[in-house]
């Protein structure tokens, strides 16, 4: 560290407010359109506006404009945004620095990985952790002259845009990929040919749902059954990290309710979220599994390939069948019934055969090249966080820029 830089406490250069608190039952200073939108943590990461304040009864402190700094204090902890205009909503507050210290330099030092690791080491421990104002005002930060300031943003801006423009880059070959298979899926199952017979899953299918099994019955013995639920199910796979489980002495009473290798399961609350539709395949891995109340299992009989099933069940046509269907405003959700309903052309059995075998192929490439775009991600914020690291402890150089520049030609940042 150099000898002109300062040590402080952010509480000693910045001012905090908190955000809007809103009561969810009354929803106090709500309106249903107006020039003030509610700022949420989902609403900055997306750019979206979804609920508005009133103009003429909101806490003033609450506002903020294009040139302020907000960070998220609860939930996603240590989220930083800056350029809306609106009424902070309350998991998140407004960080005002004062005259010694540079608003864009604030902006970077609350960006890096050492103090986001720092501040969520002190979050509380409960359900929803969060961040006081005490807390995050007691934060270290090592402040250089305004000069000195003006020289570490100008050298940061002139590398991250480089490396946000290979993040960008690599970010649309990382979608591009995936619209590529899903592209070709869609197209090759909804084909119009005439061999094909239209049917209904309820006719090809057969279709289970869970048991409630009790929570209080859950147990941690090594002699347990994994159970199945709507939380174990995401976008083609299974995760088993937050698993439930049951006692193996009991699995008599269930097995109506096992699970086989093959079997295509279907999360019926919230079927589906932004990032796709939950459905899974059962591997050998998966097993033994018994299925919990408000999952689906779909098992296909003699007429119909399982392999088929899975594709067929995550198709664009099938989706929107789904969303089309779903009732509930809380927790959109979907019924036996609705999922036999949803009507298709089925192709011979040796056809089903060599539309799964294409798109297993199509999919491996596609996961490869998925993989690929991943690590270089993962090596490109680790280069930006690398570079913060430097300029927060005076190690940065006028020559930073010209590095990312030669690290990008050498295919880091490709």
């Amino acid at each position: 560290m150099k000898n002109n830089w300062e040590k402080k406490k952010i509480g000693e250069l910045c001012k905090l407010s908190q955000g809007l608190a809103i009561n969810v039952k009354t929803k106090h200073y709500l309106v249903e359109k107006s020039d003030l939108p509610l700022l949420r943590i989902k609403d900055l990461k997306n750019n979206t506006v979804e609920q508005y304040v009133d103009p003429n009864n909101y806490p003033k402190n609450c506002l903020v404009t294009e040139k302020d700094l907000i960070y998220t204090r609860t939930g996603q902890i240590g989220l930083v945004f800056t350029g809306r205009f609106g009424i902070l909503h309350n998991n998140s507050f407004k960080i005002e620095p004062d005259k010694s210290l540079l608003r864009e330099y604030l902006f970077l030092f609350l960006q890096s990985e050492s103090f986001k690791n720092q501040i969520l080491k002190l979050a509380s421990r409960t359900a929803q952790p969060d961040i006081t104002h005490k807390i995050f005002k007691e934060q270290i930060i090592f402040v250089p002259p305004i000069s000195e300031q003006k020289r570490i943003v100008a050298i940061l801006d002139e590398a991250f845009e480089g490396i946000d423009r290979a993040i960008a880059n690599t970010e649309n070959n990382l979608t591009n990929s995936r619209e590529l298979f899903e592209s070709y899926r869609n197209s090759i199952l909804t084909q119009n040919n005439k061999e094909w017979k239209e049917t209904t899953l309820g006719a090809e299918i057969d279709l289970m749902t869970g048991f409630p099994f009790k929570s209080s019955g859950y147990t941690d013995s090594d002699q347990s059954i994994r159970l199945l639920r709507g939380d174990n199910i995401v976008q083609g796979a299974l995760r088993w990290d937050d698993v439930k489980k049951w006692p193996e002495s009991e699995i008599n009473e269930y097995l109506s309710y096992q699970l086989k290798e093959g079997d295509v399961v279907l999360a019926m609350d919230r079927p589906w979220v932004k990032a796709g539709l939950k459905h899974a395949m059962i591997s050998s891995d998966d097993l033994p599994c018994l299925l919990v109340q408000r999952t689906a299992c779909l098992r296909g009989n003699k007429n119909i390939n399982n392999r088929f099933l899975i594709y067929l069940i995550g198709s664009h046509s099938f989706i929107q069948h789904i969303l089309s269907n779903q009732t509930g405003i809380g927790v959109p959700h979907i019924s036996g019934k609705q999922i036999q309903s949803f009507k298709f052309l089925k192709p011979f059995l040796s056809e089903q055969n060599f539309i799964s075998d294409s798109l297993d192929d199509l999919r491996s490439k596609s996961q490869r090249l998925e993989t690929i775009y991943r690590q270089k991600l993962a090596a490109l914020n680790e280069l930006k966080q690398s570079i913060l690291q430097k300029a927060f402890t005076g190690e940065l150089t006028a020559d930073t820029p010209n590095q990312v520049r030669k690290t990008a030609k050498e295919g880091i940042a490709a």
